[in-house]
Order: C-alpha cells, then sequence, then structure tokens
C-alpha cells in the first residue's frame, strides 16, 4: 500500500489514495499501526482521499487520528491533502475543493515552491452556541465565552468553538508555566464534552499576535493545529482581546486566521511533501 507522508507546519499526516473513502477495510486499527512513531511509519493522523463525482468537489477525504478515532475535519490535513493532489499532478487549477465530514472545503494556491505549497483555505462559519459545539452544560449558551468549568474542585475559565470538530480555548499568562499535558487531557475527556474536544493553550501577544499550544483530541500535545489555530484566534477575538485578523504563532511556525464580516473563516498556512512509502504490513 503506497502512502505519502506530508506536514502542515510540523503536523504530520500520511496521506492514502483509495478507491471510495466511503468504503475502507479496518481504518481505526491501520491508523493506530501506521502512525506508531517506533513501530510505524509515524504521524499525527492519516488521510484517505480519492477522486469524487460530488458536485461541490473534486476530491473526497476521510481523516483518522493516531488513536484510530475519525475526526470532522483537519485544517493542517486538509492543506496537506491539497499539497499532494497539486504533487501528484493530479489536479493543476489555482483553487481546489476537498469534501470532508464537516463539509466541502476550498483551497487556493498562493505559492509553490518545489514541494512546499501555501494555501489560503475557506474553513467555513465557526459554531458558537453549546449545543453546536457540541457541549453538555446546565443550561443552553449562545457562545460559551469565559465559561467558568468546573474541573474536581476547581473552576477553570474557557472558551469554546466549533470549527466542524470541538475547540476549547484556555487563555494562559505564559505558556511556560502551564502544565499543557495535564489539563489538555483532563479537558479533552471531560464530561462537558460528549465527543471529547480539542484544547488550546493561548498567549495574547498583541493586538495582532498569539501564541498557542495544542493539546489533540486522539493524538495529544502536537506542534500545530490548522483548526486549533482558528479556534484559539476566535475565542481571542470573541474576549475582545484581538482585532478579527490575527498572526497564531505555533510550535511549527505561524498561521494566519480572519474571520470576515460575513463570518467565514480563512486560514492560510504551508504544507510540505516529505517522502512517499510503502507500508508493507498486509495484516491491516
Amino acid at each position: 500500500m503506497k502512502f505519502t507522508k506530508l506536514q502542515g507546519l510540523g503536523n504530520d499526516f500520511l496521506i492514502i489514495p483509495v478507491g471510495d473513502v466511503k468504503r475502507l477495510k479496518s481504518p481505526e486499527k491501520l491508523a493506530q499501526t501506521i502512525c506508531e512513531r517506533h513501530y510505524g511509519a509515524g504521524a499525527d493522523g492519516v488521510v484517505f482521499v480519492a477522486a469524487t463525482s460530488h458536485d461541490e468537489a473534486e476530491f473526497a477525504s476521510r481523516i483518522f487520528n493516531a488513536d484510530g478515532s475519525e475526526a470532522e475535519i483537519s485544517g493542517n490535513g486538509t492543506r496537506c491533502v491539497a499539497a499532494y493532489f497539486y504533487y501528484q499532478g493530479l489536479w493543476s487549477e489555482p483553487a481546489i475543493r476537498i469534501a470532508t465530514i464537516a463539509g466541502v472545503k476550498t483551497g487556493r494556491l498562493v505559492r509553490r515552491d518545489r514541494r512546499r505549497f501555501d494555501f489560503e483555505f475557506a474553513m467555513g462559519k465557526p459554531k458558537l452556541a453549546s449545543a453546536e459545539i457540541p457541549m453538555h452544560l446546565d443550561e443552553s449558551l449562545e457562545r460559551v465565552v469565559s465559561y467558568p468549568l468546573i474541573m474536581g474542585g476547581d473552576l477553570q475559565e474557557i472558551t469554546c468553538t466549533s470549527m466542524g470538530n470541538p475547540h476549547c480555548s484556555v487563555f494562559v499568562s505564559r505558556l511556560e508555566e502551564f502544565n499543557i499535558d495535564e489539563l489538555g487531557s483532563l479537558l479533552e475527556h471531560h464530561p462537558a464534552f460528549p465527543f471529547r474536544t480539542n484544547v488550546e493553550f493561548v498567549q495574547v501577544n498583541s493586538r495582532d499576535e498569539i501564541a498557542v499550544r495544542f493539546w489533540e483530541r486522539g493524538v495529544g500535545r502536537t506542534l500545530s493545529s490548522g483548526t486549533g489555530s482558528c479556534g484559539a484566534a476566535i475565542a481571542a477575538m470573541l474576549n475582545g482581546y484581538t482585532e478579527r485578523a490575527v498572526s497564531v504563532k505555533t510550535p511549527g511556525g505561524t498561521l494566519q486566521v480572519v474571520w470576515q464580516d460575513d463570518d467565514t473563516v480563512n486560514l492560510t498556512g504551508s504544507a510540505e511533501v516529505i517522502y512517499e512509502g510503502v507500508w508493507l504490513d498486509e495484516s491491516v
């Protein structure tokens, strides 16, 4: 089975072409096995891709996290999928449309430098209501902003959004002084989130820049997250900390997030092809 490894700001994915993304053999088991860092190819996730007859998209995709769970959408992963199709010579138009569980996402190729591609992707409108994220709260909220979430005997203020997948943002004064692993895991599995959640730890640097660390659902710590950067940026905007266009500084690099006047979110960043390989384990 052939695969191609790509990375989007250190968030790495294995792209596997298939005939039909709706008909996959044991994708959960394969994701767990091939994503393993020591005994597999190593990645944050696997994306199965195929051409589609969908009226609104040229290609279809399904993404599975390293723990085998399926994700609705990945901003970095979808950008890597786009780079894969351009790199393989399967697409050459200025824009590309990719179907995901969270809907069709349209990307515009900004520039190419050999194996590196920069895209601006329209990520759609964020969902802000607790029922749409979704969250289980004592009362439904139109916006979950600076919400005091009970964790054991403590309260943790959180701001939550959905970019087709759930996000929980925590604002900190200094990222280096925060126990991201412990709180990230606790928030991911908190009963308030029926399908678990992605967690972003956000440090506001200025009105147009934030720094973020990520705890991704089904993966753990990652160097970057596309939808996580969107969720963190929107959370900063909802709290009045920033303008509606921000640079998101991640350990893997910088992403640009713009929450436009029509309520849609644009995400701009890079994706790079790393290597091609053949998976020899026929048991999965």
